[in-house]
């Protein structure tokens, strides 16, 4: 079975676990894939693949027509760095991936133009693609950042203001490149944002993702990295609090094909007030040809109050035996009384020392991005949010 993307080219399926199909995935990299939302199912919640996410919430995304069409960004303009809109069929798109599930379908099927970032030569100062004024329309969006051989930059994505949105965004990252891509999603109360992250990594090239999830009332970014080229490196971190009502979901994918390929992936949450809810699902697939590959990845969840859920789920696929070193771990708890304990006895009350804890964790994360005045502005971000949970 073949699927096509939107140049006619067609993907491989090999198997195929939609409702009705009984051929189950023999391997991660063995899911059905399509660009057009015709070729998935209606999903029902009871999916695999669904059961930990508020379907109910998303069928706006998932079911409904969505508005494909440019909208507004700010992307201040430098040397070595385009950004344009473009026509579907003109557009590289595929390059890192197609959908993998219904609403990632519905929004590559529905987006009417395409925004392309093209990045060359050596960048000093980060580049920044900015929205704030999606609106509260049901959206599609579909963004291709490409980064030429060579080149390396720092690339800030921040999202704000309300949304309904569905998107696609693929990084394809070129022979011996570089990027530090910063994702932002501070979303308004009530916005619902899906989106799936597609990156390709070529030799000797290194790809540096940082996922910032704040605000919003469902936000579910799913990153896939494939590890192509010789050498390739992936670094993936991730921060998120979710407060009441808020589920922030992130399924990270990372396939490593070449060999000597490098991959680190470390995502933080907390959790607090009544139906917080956080998902993480981590999948490492190391194939046969990627022999010398390093990797490791792990998920660690601060539980700051009683009715919380954290769902964290590792995997690690390993088919060669020949690699430098594999593993992964993931852990969900409360304060550590040992920090607490050590902080009070050093004079300091028992509600700073929890913040210090609570921040020390997330900033841990944060404090990685390549930008002094936005680390300081997401920092601000956790200790407002952290200081509305201790009102609450």
């Amino acid at each position: 079975m073949s699927a096509e993307n939107s140049g006619g080219q067609a993907t491989l399926a090999p198997h195929d676990t939609r409702v009705g199909h009984d051929v189950p995935v023999q391997t991660r990299s063995e899911r059905f894939a399509s660009g057009d939302v015709s070729d998935f199912d209606s999903v029902t919640g009871r999916e695999p693949e669904w059961k930990l996410t508020p379907v109910s919430k998303l069928q706006p995304l998932l079911e409904g027509e969505l508005d494909g069409g440019a909208y507004e960004i700010d992307a201040p303009s430098a040397k070595g760095y385009q950004v344009s809109w473009v026509a579907p069929a003109d557009a590289p798109r595929g390059v890192a991936g197609l959908p993998e599930d219904r609403a990632a379908a519905n929004a590559w099927s529905s987006s009417d133009t395409v925004l392309v970032v093209d990045i060359t030569g050596d960048h000093s100062e980060p580049l920044r693609l900015g929205r704030s004024a999606l609106g509260t329309a049901s959206r599609a969006a579909h963004t291709i950042v490409r980064v030429h051989a060579n080149s390396h930059a720092t690339l800030l994505m921040q999202s704000s203001g309300d949304a309904v949105l569905a998107e696609n965004v693929e990084f394809d990252i070129q022979e011996g490149a570089s990027l530090h891509v910063v994702c932002v999603q501070d979303w308004n109360p009530g916005s619902l944002h899906y989106a799936a992250h597609f990156a390709t990594v070529g030799k000797d090239a290194s790809f540096t993702q940082i996922v910032v999830s704040l605000g919003g009332d469902v936000v579910v970014v799913n990153p896939s990295t494939q590890l192509v080229g010789a050498g390739a490196a992936g670094h993936l971190w991730g921060a998120y609090f979710a407060d009441a009502s808020q589920h922030i979901e992130h399924r990270v994918y990372v396939h490593h094909q070449g060999p000597q390929t490098v991959s680190r992936v470390t995502y933080k949450g907390a959790l607090h007030g009544a139906g917080a809810r956080t998902v993480w699902v981590g999948d490492v697939l190391i194939g046969a040809d990627a022999v010398g590959t390093d990797s490791y990845e792990q998920n660690r969840n601060l539980v700051l109050s009683d009715g919380t859920r954290a769902d964290s789920i590792p995997n690690l696929e390993i088919k060669t035996g020949d690699i430098a070193g594999a593993g992964h771990a993931s852990a969900t708890g409360r304060f550590d009384d040992e920090q607490l304990f050590y902080l009070q006895s050093r004079g300091i009350e028992e509600l700073d020392a929890r913040r210090l804890v609570v921040m020390g964790f997330l900033v841990d994360v944060v404090s990685k991005i390549n930008d002094a005045g936005l680390v300081a502005e997401l920092t601000d971000k956790i200790q407002r949010k952290l200081s509305q949970t201790e009102e609450s």
